[in-house]
């Protein structure tokens, strides 16, 4: 695409979303609290999980103070079922923030959104353009895989330089006075039309300005990393006192967490199998072997949480499954 048709780009897109542009509950408010959580539960999480879950969260903690009043045990069993549970973490640091530098009140100021903690160039994109209206640029998967088939780009999107490039035609293409439905609709592109594979370009609103030949071979990627298959041995031991757990020590991805205390397989010849448990996390895929064990020493780490308090205790979704179904039927 030429860069004298960049302005006609970007209305044709808005002039697109005005019309065809889906209803999502976060595109229905301009607080930046409650743009700032979407986008935040969307990173690495699919659409419909987030619908699922996000208005329910939202009436939860509906402003930084309440999610700055709770302790982290609080906001991490509040995020089950999101997984990647460091998100829950930095949007509660920056609620800390939020009230000890701003009073509370989410700030307006672009050098003060970008300050906040695990706020990086796309949230902060995000927040300006979804709550203020202010023409920032923003880039994800969807953006870029847009950007490549317009410029019929062949540079690797997931490499420096084609970040460094999809961020700098971002700034130049942002709509200057409706960067909230732009920088919407652009991502709607890539969601529904824009696809991976093969789009559908006779649907496509800016097809006018794609310089793609060959669209179903972009964007081109850096190779995939190998998925690694893991295996571990965890028991299940359980008592008067509750449930034998492993609080996940810091520095640990489940940090603040409990998960099933874990073994060597040497150490369970003579406990019952219970169950095998299969689950992906990142490029890993995983197999748990899950032991019945009549009898237990707790190690360093480990506790016994009291059956009144599972319910309420943080941990992973795997784990989570298993304590629903093998805890004990009350009468």
């Amino acid at each position: 695409m030429h860069e004298q048709n960049y302005t006609d780009f970007a209305q044709a897109l808005v002039d697109w979303f005005s019309e065809q542009g889906r209803d999502y509950p976060w595109r229905r408010t301009t607080d930046p609290w409650a743009i700032l959580v979407s986008e935040v539960m969307l990173q690495q999480t699919t659409i419909p999980t987030v619908l699922a879950r996000y208005e329910s969260w939202l009436s939860q903690f509906p402003t930084p103070a309440a999610l700055a009043a709770v302790d982290e045990q609080t906001a991490l069993r509040s995020w089950e079922g999101l997984g990647y549970y460091r998100r829950v973490r930095s949007l509660q640091a920056a609620a800390i923030a939020i009230c000890e530098k701003h009073n509370g009140e989410f700030p307006r100021d672009e050098a003060h959104i970008r300050a906040l903690p695990g706020i990086g160039d796309y949230t902060a994109g995000a927040v300006l353009s979804f709550a203020y209206n202010h023409p920032a640029a923003l880039v994800d998967a969807n953006v870029s895989r847009v950007f490549a088939r317009l410029f019929n780009d062949p540079t690797p999107v997931d490499s420096p330089s084609g970040r460094k490039k999809h961020w700098q035609l971002a700034a130049q293409l942002v709509h200057p006075t409706n960067p909230r439905a732009y920088n919407s609709a652009l991502m709607e592109l890539g969601q529904t039309i824009c696809t991976g594979g093969t789009p559908t370009c006779l649907l496509c609103p800016v097809r006018q300005y794609c310089t793609a030949t060959a669209p179903e071979k972009l964007p081109v990627k850096l190779p995939k990393k190998a998925i690694t298959e893991l295996e571990h041995w965890d028991i299940w031991h359980s008592c008067d006192q509750g449930l034998l757990m492993e609080k996940q020590p810091d520095g640990k991805r489940h940090e603040g967490m409990y998960r099933l205390p874990r073994r060597e397989p040497a150490e369970l010849q003579n406990c019952p199998h219970i169950c095998d448990q299969k689950y992906s996390v990142t490029r890993y895929k995983v197999t748990r072997h899950l032991f019945r064990a009549d009898s237990a020493c707790p190690r360093a780490g480990e506790c016994y949480i009291p059956w009144s308090q599972l319910q309420h205790t943080p941990m992973a979704s795997p784990d989570r499954k298993l304590v629903q179904k093998y805890t004990p039927k009350k009468n």
